[in-house]
């Protein structure tokens, strides 16, 4: 008789079978595989190999390795520390199913209170906003050198065009009410301050022939605020007049305060019609494209 041809059902069908799964057993714990005991044995029925192996576990070596362990154990971990599916989601990033197929079997964490729940809303958001405003800025720091690199050096042609146009949007500008052809540029960042003056040596104008005064907030450190603008300019102290001083009003909420603060700087450039006429010239050339 095979060995997996149990006699009929009787008495003897049950020692015959227990005979079978020690020998099934002896086999597992040897580390045989399931396929490998029914070879030896000569079992064809995946049933009756079930009911010999049964409460046997496998041997290691037949485990697939599961690159996911480790994060669903971590997963069950939040899951005992009362975060739900959605905040388990953001911690481990991964889908929303497989954290419910890891934890589906623990019970349900407690509701939250509602000042817990806004708690943990905000330091979820803390946390994401902590790496995102990071990846922001490298898409953005990206996109500028692209754009810097793109554009490459300028020409005087184009300094003279630039500065034109940047001075038609921030400087001063005679109306026809009141006719008055100087040219005086104000403005609080020190690049555009720096082409300005790039600009102003491209058209010609001799250094001696600037003046330059800051405009500022009175609660704000003023000394130091002098010596950077004095510093970026590389002018003579003389060609500094008084410092202009805005009236600290405490009812407004100002964001331009702190250690980068540095007021406004104004550029008078002395005997400066010509220069101011000009300017207008080569604005007009510089907007009158047709598209």
């Amino acid at each position: 008789m095979n060995s997996t041809e149990l006699p009929a059902p009787g008495r003897n069908a049950g020692a015959a079978f227990e005979q079978l799964r020690e020998r099934a057993i002896a086999l597992r714990r040897a580390g045989h595989s399931r396929r490998e005991i029914k070879a030896l044995l000569g079992i064809t029925s995946n049933a009756t190999l079930d009911r010999a192996v049964r409460g046997e576990p496998p041997p290691e070596w037949t485990r697939r390795p599961n690159a996911k362990d480790e994060v669903r154990a971590r997963a069950r971990e939040l899951r005992a520390q009362g975060l739900d599916y959605e905040e388990i989601v953001v911690a481990l990033g991964v889908s929303k199913s497989s954290v419910s197929l890891w934890v589906r079997d623990m019970p349900r964490p407690p509701r939250l209170s509602y000042e817990e729940s806004r708690k943990r809303a905000a330091e979820g958001a803390r946390r994401y906003w902590a790496v995102e405003r990071v990846a922001r800025e490298a898409r953005r720091e990206e996109a500028r050198a692209a754009a810097a690199t793109e554009m490459g050096g300028l020409s005087p042609r184009e300094v003279l065009l630039i500065g034109a146009v940047a001075y038609w949007c921030e400087g001063a500008k005679s109306k026809p009410h009141n006719i008055h052809e100087h040219v005086c540029f104000v403005n609080s960042d020190p690049s555009l301050i720096r082409f300005f003056l790039t600009f102003l040596r491209e058209a010609g104008i001799e250094p001696a022939r600037l003046r330059f005064s800051v405009q500022i907030h009175e609660s704000a450190d003023v000394k130091a605020a002098e010596k950077f603008w004095l510093t970026l300019v590389g002018a003579d102290m003389t060609q500094f007049r008084r410092t202009v001083l805005k009236r600290h009003n405490p009812r407004t909420v100002r964001k331009n305060v702190g250690a980068n603060y540095h007021g406004c700087l104004r550029i008078d450039v002395l005997q400066s019609a010509d220069l101011y006429r000009k300017i207008e010239g080569w604005v007009r050339a510089a907007t009158a494209v047709t598209l």
